[in-house]
């Protein structure tokens, strides 16, 4: 196996399953190089539906350049309603072209603001707020420019399954790891907060947000977070004269610290306080994130071991794939899972071979049950590593989690158009799942560079 970026390797990502060589090249040189369009799951009512049933519009909207939490935030300023009004089942780039499904609660389709660089298309009510996954993945169109693409053929020869023709689209696997981006592409740091909150260090993880500087980062957001871990040092902390030095653009930074300079010097009550701050969708991804890292950790150890990602072994969990799922689409439905053991492991092996069966590993939270044998001896490593267990994700409002599992591996079909100094890749993913786990095999660049 080859050694992942070491960037990578600090969000638990540690190998590449490719061997060969990379690419190299650019991603997203313009918006248009980046198509990201949801495949839905919602059907909604008729906009004439009445709006006590359907108090929800569901809106279809292509966004050029927009970070979805950005465009929400926009979305809501300009309609004058509350932000945790505004819902959507998946977080997309801001650097592409992505057509998603927003819903807004009780508002009126004729008061809709026109937004620079956004269509919108009203398709009807719905009778609840969009959640996260309410979708069934994500069909991508992406051009990496100024690229090598004579050692594309052997990137796709490495991680090709089955037996089709090498001149046909491809069905190729990779781990199925959460993206750098899942943590915080410029300053991976979410899952750190994440951590720190299922041992019930508050203080600690409203700091790893708030201070913590990054080299990535501007001078002036390096001085203001330096400032913060200055002042946490001290017995007399100015957490106003922080507000104030933190740059403008970090709005949940500077709410979070006015929050603390106004509660009672060092109370616990003040750090939780401080950090529900933050929308509740950046709340449950702190935990989410903690969950995310866990995972590719147990994904990397199970890799580093030799323990198949493809088939199970004693003990493993398998989950069923999703006979609901559009036909391009290999989906896990991690609520049908069997444990694998005696005679079941070959049988489940010969599912995950014909694409109906995953392999699975924890997201943990309270509700996890965790595998048996060497996958399990794995799983209760690194949960100890970490210091975390189940039952500490049984935490107070947004940021307590049930824990569900996930397919360790992620198999799509690729279709690749090579041109003199540049390739095309088209594939669909299940939700949930990154299209960056599958270019870093293809370009083996930095993760700040996918």
């Amino acid at each position: 196996m080859r050694d992942a970026h070491p960037a990578e390797r600090r969000v638990g990502i540690e190998f590449y399953r490719s061997d060969a060589d990379g690419t190299g090249g650019r991603l997203r040189e313009r918006p248009e190089d980046f198509r990201v369009r949801e495949l839905e799951t919602v059907t909604p009512a008729p906009l004439d539906a009445a709006s006590g049933d359907y108090p929800h519009l569901l809106l279809r909207v292509t966004l050029r350049g927009w970070d979805t939490n950005d465009f929400a935030h926009r979305l809501s300023n300009a309609l004058g309603i509350s932000r945790e009004r505004v819902s959507w089942a998946g977080t997309k780039d801001k650097h592409a072209v992505t057509t998603q499904l927003f819903s807004l609660a009780n508002v009126d389709p004729d008061d809709l603001p026109d937004v620079a660089d956004a269509d919108v298309e009203v398709l009807g009510r719905v009778g609840r707020a969009l959640r996260f996954g309410d979708l069934a993945g994500n069909e991508f169109g992406i051009r990496v420019s100024d690229a090598d693409p004579g050692t594309v053929g052997a990137v796709t020869a490495d991680l090709r399954v089955g037996d089709a023709d090498a001149d046909a689209p491809a069905d190729v696997a990779v781990p199925n790891y959460f993206g750098h981006q899942r943590f915080g592409s410029r300053r991976p740091v979410t899952h750190e907060v994440g951590l720190c909150l299922a041992r019930g260090e508050w203080r600690e993880a409203v700091l790893a947000y708030v201070g913590n500087p990054a080299d990535a980062e501007p001078p002036a957001t390096r001085e203001a977070r330096a400032f913060v871990d200055d002042q946490a040092g001290t017995d007399d902390p100015d957490w106003a004269a922080a507000a104030e030095r933190m740059p403008g653009a970090l709005r949940f930074e500077r709410s979070m610290l006015h929050r603390l300079a106004d509660a009672e010097p060092e109370a616990p009550a003040g750090w939780r306080h401080a950090l529900e701050a933050v929308p509740t969708n950046l709340q449950r991804l702190f935990v989410n994130a903690a969950q995310s890292y866990a995972f590719n950790r147990i994904v990397s150890e199970r890799l580093r071991r030799g323990v198949p990602l493809d088939r199970p072994v004693e003990g493993d969990v398998v989950c069923f794939a999703d006979g609901d799922a559009p036909e391009a689409l290999s989906r896990p439905d991690t609520d049908r899972t069997q444990v694998a053991t005696g005679a079941r492991v070959d049988v489940m092996a010969r599912h995950c071979d014909r694409g109906r069966a995953f392999v699975t590993a924890p997201l943990v939270g309270v509700e996890t049950d965790l595998a048996e044998g060497e996958p399990g001896e794995i799983e209760r490593e690194i949960l100890d590593d970490l210091g975390i267990a189940p039952a500490d994700f049984d935490l107070p409002g947004a940021f307590h989690s049930t824990g569900t599992r996930r397919a360790v591996q992620l198999r799509t079909r690729v279709d690749v158009d090579t041109a003199t100094d540049a390739y095309d890749l088209s594939f669909a993913l299940p939700s949930g799942s990154y299209a960056t786990v599958l270019l870093r095999e293809y370009l083996k660049v930095p993760p700040t560079e996918l």
